[in-house]
């Protein structure tokens, strides 16, 4: 059975925090790295200011082997996910080979208009059209499954945030790595108050059952996983305190799902910016206690991190 290398390169939400304060766990954005069989063949999961290490660490390990080919897939084009890619070395080097997966929520734009529009002269020194390396965009909506060759596939879930967001499902010899981010828990989104004057005793009971059988199939796309890397931006007090609706989860319900799902490993990722060092080692006593929670091993993300499955 073949395994998969799992290297974190960004681990935050929202905007890249460096400081004294996430120095330990790391304050990029999120940026993953995998690595799949024995020719380490690479795909990388989205391009936030964490793929910049990574792009280093390429020409320096990767590119003496030959021209670097390889894919990202983007969860989603909020900035904190693409701002990495001007800066992601390997497309100024010739005979890069780049595909770009991901979906776009305005459908007059295309993802290379998204993606590569940052790299336009009012807002960085280099355009697109100087790139040294050869890039495809492919355009991602939610299917079941991509094959991607060697054995490798790729099926897509759509997240819910406010803008259109995919979580993904890896598989390969056997093993399956799953991510989802950026997304909340699916809710009822009708008044469910009877005391409400606009109160729809019909529209609220179908409004519970949509988001409950939403919440169903996103447990059915990462049942089983190896390893399921999840947006745990906020803690459950956090969450109902002001930011139900932000497009983010809280870690606790995280928890009980992938236990429901049978997960065997569960990464908590794109922590908050303002969330410190002490804070996040007080999470780990918290949540990564063996057995704690139930039968799902439990880690928080960090920058360096790897993680073989």
């Amino acid at each position: 059975m073949s395994t998969i290398d799992v290297r974190c390169w960004g681990v935050r939400g929202s905007i890249p925090c460096p400081g004294p304060q996430t120095q330990k766990y790391g304050g990029n954005s999120a940026c993953i790295e995998l690595r799949f069989g024995a020719d380490e063949r690479l795909i990388i999961v989205d391009a936030g200011s964490g793929i910049r290490g990574l792009g280093k660490y390429l020409l320096a390990n990767d590119l003496t082997k030959g021209p670097i080919h390889t894919a990202i897939f983007l969860t989603h084009t909020h900035w904190d996910h693409i701002m990495g890619f001007p800066f992601f070395a390997p497309i100024y080097i010739p005979g890069t080979r780049l595909k770009v997966f991901g979906p776009v929520t305005f459908e007059d734009d295309s993802l290379e208009e998204v993606v590569g529009g940052q790299m336009k002269y009012r807002y960085f020194p280099v355009n697109m059209g100087e790139l040294a390396s050869e890039i495809e965009y492919v355009r991602l909506t939610e299917t079941p499954g991509l094959d991607l060759g060697d054995g490798l596939t790729v099926a897509t879930k759509l997240l819910n945030h406010p803008i259109i967001s995919l979580g993904y499902r890896f598989e390969y010899g056997g093993r399956k790595v799953c991510t989802c981010y950026d997304t909340e828990p699916f809710r009822n989104l009708f008044i469910n108050d009877p005391e409400h004057p606009k109160y729809d005793e019909a529209m609220a009971k179908e409004g519970e059952k949509v988001a409950r059988e939403q919440n169903e199939i996103l447990e059915q796309f990462y049942r089983g996983a190896d390893l399921l890397i999840h947006d745990c931006q906020y803690t459950m007090a956090e969450y109902q305190q002001n930011r139900i609706g932000w497009g983010h989860s809280p870690i606790e319900y995280v928890i009980e799902a992938a236990n429901r799902a049978g997960v065997k490993k569960l990464l908590l990722f794109h922590h908050d910016p303002d969330r410190s060092d002490a804070e996040l080692d007080r999470m780990v006593k918290e949540y990564c206690e063996p057995g704690k929670y139930g039968a799902t091993e439990i880690a928080i993300a960090r920058e360096g991190r790897l993680i073989t499955v």
